[in-house]
């Protein structure tokens, strides 16, 4: 392995990156005080990755994914997005820790109250249904709330850029629709049908290529087993990478936002050394300064809630596991307010990193100890030179990947990306099969570091859960976008 490392520029990323992790066990689930109020706009990952399904080379994916930790059977209401927030995957490509775009998605509610008649002849009321749907859930006359959203393209700062309305290749309109969760097999026969019938063509605002698009509930990619690693690490962090079985997450779904866009319609001026392009990105989720709660809410007027003001910043996530288990416990609310611009404020937790010492204390193991880490801060805030750092950097946490890396087809993919030697994975970009947690435990403890610094440092460290050991084996949902599997179906639950 240190052979593979030692040749790949981009191998000294990972070792800084995952670092910058610390020890990373849950990507950004429920990560911070407040937010864990509000779950409709609590970000848990970002993905970003050259288009690996065949015929997209060209294209570059990215995944936001929203509400964490999502049974199955959550009926009735099930999953719906926040309709008062505004959801946004900000790019920087001139390496100004500042977003020159913004993707900006918004939704809608529309009510079709569905009314029984009830009572016998000559006695007969109208009431409405208590259900989602009352029959096929595929048939628009059956379904009593459908989420429609739109997504503007914003030049510049976020809000007060040039911002353009993105087109439905497919309808001709502005509106795009958002699928139902998957309810269960009575009201859906085929849900992966269904719910692949809402991937949309998409025309861009300045881009001559249109792109792809889906927003919708999808299973859980995210490996992990959150119960253990919490409770103060209770696993054997030099097992087998499967040993833990298919992890907590395993029976969950997620909300995802999905968008595959042109190469070239993300790239700006920012260049590494070797003259290749250089993206970063992040997403984020705002809501209504002010928020009144309606004593009397009426399906006709005003709602449960009165939302007005300013939209404010209250989720923030680029690379994973930053918020979780990097900034400290005090911070993790202003973390998420925060923008890339000012992340000089949260500078001791990259050069100082706790968890590290955390293991060394659970486990008896040696912490690396070549402290303050800058080349954590090289990785962490800057990307490495002639890899994902672009010149004259602003140093910044985003996820950063340059799309010169040749995509590499899932059946080939390396879960622990670089470490690994698959240099179109994590930290170059972050893809669904990438192994974030086994990565970030081997290079917390120094896998990449001086022997002198970090003596235990070439242990092979998981947490015992891999997406798939082979990637061969997983459904083929993975190999085309929107790149994750069909979620779990709330009926019948097995």
């Amino acid at each position: 392995m240190n052979t593979i490392l030692k040749r790949s520029g981009l191998a000294v990323a990972v070792a800084g990156f995952c670092l910058s992790a610390g020890l990373g066990h849950a990507s950004s689930h429920r990560e911070a005080p407040f937010i864990t109020e509000m779950p409709k706009v609590d970000g848990t990952d970002f993905y970003m990755f050259r288009s690996y399904e065949t015929g997209r080379e060209g294209f570059v994916t990215l995944i936001a994914n929203y509400l964490p930790l999502q049974d199955a059977y959550g009926g009735p209401n099930y999953f719906d997005l926040d309709d008062d927030a505004l959801y946004e995957i900000h790019v920087d490509n001139d390496g100004d820790a500042v977003e020159d775009l913004t993707f900006q998605f918004r939704f809608e509610d529309t009510l079709n109250d569905i009314q029984l008649n009830v009572g016998p002849v000559g006695n007969q009321q109208k009431v409405s249904v208590p259900l989602k749907n009352i029959g096929d859930a595929t048939v628009d006359g059956n379904v009593q709330l459908q989420q429609d959203y739109t997504v503007t393209v914003v030049e510049g700062d976020r809000r007060t850029g040039t911002a353009q309305a993105a087109m439905n290749v497919d309808t001709g309109m502005e509106t795009f629709e958002k699928p139902l969760d998957n309810i269960g097999i009575k009201s859906f026969g085929d849900y992966a049908s269904y719910a692949s019938q809402h991937v949309f063509e998409i025309a861009l605002p300045g881009c001559g290529t249109n792109g792809r698009v889906f927003v919708g509930q999808r299973k859980e990619a995210f490996a992990v087993n959150l119960g253990e690693i919490f409770d103060l690490v209770n696993t054997n962090p030099v097992g087998a990478r499967d040993a833990e079985g298919p992890g907590d997450l395993a029976d969950k779904n997620v909300t995802s936002f999905a968008l595959e866009v042109p190469t070239e319609c993300l790239t700006g001026t920012a260049m590494n050394s070797n003259g290749q392009p250089v993206i970063g990105a992040w997403t984020t989720a705002s809501v209504r300064q002010a928020r009144i709660i309606n004593p009397a809410p009426t399906a006709t007027g005003k709602g449960a809630t009165v939302e007005g003001g300013a939209y404010t910043q209250v989720s923030r996530l680029g690379m994973p596991l930053v918020n979780e288990v990097v900034i400290g416990l005090k911070d993790k609310d202003r973390f998420n307010a925060s923008e890339p611009k000012d992340d000089g404020q949260f500078a001791t937790y990259v050069t100082h990193p706790t968890l590290p010492e955390l293991l060394e204390i659970l486990f008896g193991v040696t912490a690396p100890n070549n402290f303050p880490r800058n080349d954590l801060v090289t990785a962490f805030l800057t990307g490495i030179p002639g890899v994902n750092m672009p010149e004259g950097v602003t140093a910044s946490e985003m996820l950063r990947m340059t799309p010169a890396v040749a995509p590499t087809p899932l059946d080939s993919q390396s879960d622990l990306g670089v470490l690994g030697g698959d240099n179109a994975g994590f930290p170059n970009g972050r893809r669904p099969y990438d192994d974030t947690v086994d990565i970030a435990l081997r290079v917390a403890m120094g896998v990449l570091a001086d022997p002198a610094d970090a003596p235990d440092g070439s242990l092979a460290y998981t947490d015992g859960v891999q997406l798939a050991a082979d990637p061969a084996t997983l459904p083929a949902d993975y190999e085309v976008f929107p790149y994750l599997a069909t979620p779990i179906a709330g009926s019948p639950n097995d």
